[in-house]
């Protein structure tokens, strides 16, 4: 029994699938189909039921799944202690928001940078729920999201954070100096927004749609730098977490608009699936998100 038919195993478990395990793992669909045959001679039992392209654990396959991941931790345990003697060197693999990685990660990285140059780093973003999938499907190592408090009997949350979301424009804005504003004169003024899949910009869709509003923004773009550079020149407002704007906010070059009809507080969160082992270049992400929160 070897180290990578199990991996293979575990692979094909979690995405459903000998061709899509084959190409996470870099290798041919018929290597893995080989694996996973040598695996099942070996044990005396078949681990799948195979119909047509989709394949299911069998019962001795549901119980060997639970078997396998402790191996994989286990060994992952042993290799982790030459690391801990040469250092962090394991790739590390994050998906997060682009609101976050542009505010968040950059002292981060510089940290590696500095402290673990032998860590290649990767990150993807997307939508909260293509980040939750991809960390489902041993895709990622970790998530880092802004969302309204999530859980799950299969994930590890390792941090939480309240985030208050809210209406900034520029100090210059002719509704800069009110005390409060009305929803209703807020949706007479031009917005720049990020695009729709981000959730905060989701949940002020939906609260408009209840009250039986709508709102059409001026600007749609995923990149918050922009829309912060944009509004900071005055050239309409926008609606962003407290992390993306609380820099331009210190400095006097955007103000908060008191919007007193609408109010939302989301969570930073980081998590990763509980059948994935903690390698010590997580738990070093994990320490320094923390750290900087």
């Amino acid at each position: 029994m070897e180290v990578r038919q199990i991996q293979s195993f575990v692979t094909v478990t979690q995405l459903g699938s000998f061709s899509k395990a084959a190409q996470v793992l870099g290798y041919s669909q018929s290597a893995i189909t080989v694996q996973i045959r040598l695996l099942e001679e070996e044990l005396g039992f078949k681990l799948f039921d195979r119909m047509g392209k989709r394949v299911a654990l069998t019962s001795q396959g549901r119980r060997f799944s639970v078997c396998a991941d402790e191996i994989l931790k286990q060994v992952q345990i042993a290799r982790d202690l030459k690391k801990e003697e040469d250092g962090l060197k394991s790739p590390l693999h994050i998906g997060t928001l682009t609101s976050i990685c542009f505010s968040k990660f950059p002292p981060i990285l510089q940290y590696f940078r500095e402290h673990h140059p032998d860590v290649p780093i990767r990150i993807t973003t997307d939508s909260p729920g293509e980040l939750i999938n991809k960390m489902e499907h041993n895709q990622l190592d970790l998530i880092y999201l802004l969302d309204r408090s999530r859980y799950s009997d299969r994930w590890e949350k390792v941090m939480e954070v309240p985030e208050p979301v809210m209406f900034v424009a520029s100090p210059r804005f002719h509704l800069a100096d009110r005390k409060e504003i009305s929803l209703d004169e807020l949706l007479e003024e031009p917005f720049l927004l990020t695009e729709r899949d981000e959730n905060y910009r989701r949940e002020l869709d939906q609260f408009l749609e209840s009250k039986g509003r709508s709102l059409t923004p001026f600007l749609e773009i995923s990149n918050t730098e922009f829309i912060i550079q944009m509004v900071r020149e005055n050239r309409g407002i926008t609606y962003l977490p407290y992390f993306a704007v609380h820099k331009s906010i210190e400095e006097k070059k955007l103000t908060v608009l008191n919007v007193p009809a609408f109010k939302l507080q989301m969570h930073r969160q980081i998590f990763y699936h509980k059948n994935k082992w903690k390698t010590p270049e997580m738990e070093e992400f994990i320490r320094l998100a923390k750290a900087l929160c």
